[in-house]
């Protein structure tokens, strides 16, 4: 809790008009709450208090995506799928496990409105159905000053990209 403590007074940008003892109290009722944040630090997430959508909650905040959480399918029946090299789990998979989930469009835009992210890497977002029943799923990244929204096939795999995930507090 003391990192997290120290990240949330060096970016009060991030989560205006909150106050520590409140995300404290939160976080020590909810053990589940204290399990992702854990599993997110753990993993290189660099999470943080973040305010989305007018809900609090834990957000990775590295500056590029994790590399404990990076070279992953999609979901599952993507990884599933493919017939050479899987992967051993995916990003919908991780996210699932650790009572997290990914980042949908809107939320990465806003996250990347607040500071430059994954320069360097990729980010598996939350995918329509639509797209995922097509074979699809879409992908974030920031070039150029510009953030851009990529599709690829959802069993695709890469060493740059992984999942940015959010807990959502209550």
């Amino acid at each position: 809790m003391e990192t997290l403590q120290k990240r949330f007074a060096e970016h009060m940008y991030r989560h205006p008009d909150l106050e520590w003892d409140q995300i404290k109290n939160l976080m020590n009722k909810n053990q589940e709450a204290i399990d992702a944040y854990q599993w997110m630090e753990e993993t290189g997430g660099q999470p943080d208090i973040v305010c989305l959508d007018k809900g609090i909650y834990l957000c990775d905040c590295s500056k590029e995506e994790p590399a404990e959480r990076r070279s992953i399918c999609y979901d599952a029946a993507a990884r599933i799928s493919r017939k050479k090299n899987a992967p051993e789990t995916s990003a919908v998979e991780l996210a699932e496990a650790h009572h997290t989930e990914l980042l949908s469009e809107e939320e990465y835009r806003y996250l990347q409105s607040q500071e430059d992210f994954d320069l360097k890497t990729s980010c598996w977002i939350k995918t329509p159905a639509e797209i995922r029943e097509k074979g699809g799923a879409l992908f974030m990244e920031k070039r150029y000053g510009t953030v851009f929204l990529y599709h690829n096939g959802a069993d695709s795999y890469y060493g740059v990209r992984g999942s940015r995930v959010k807990y959502k507090l209550k």
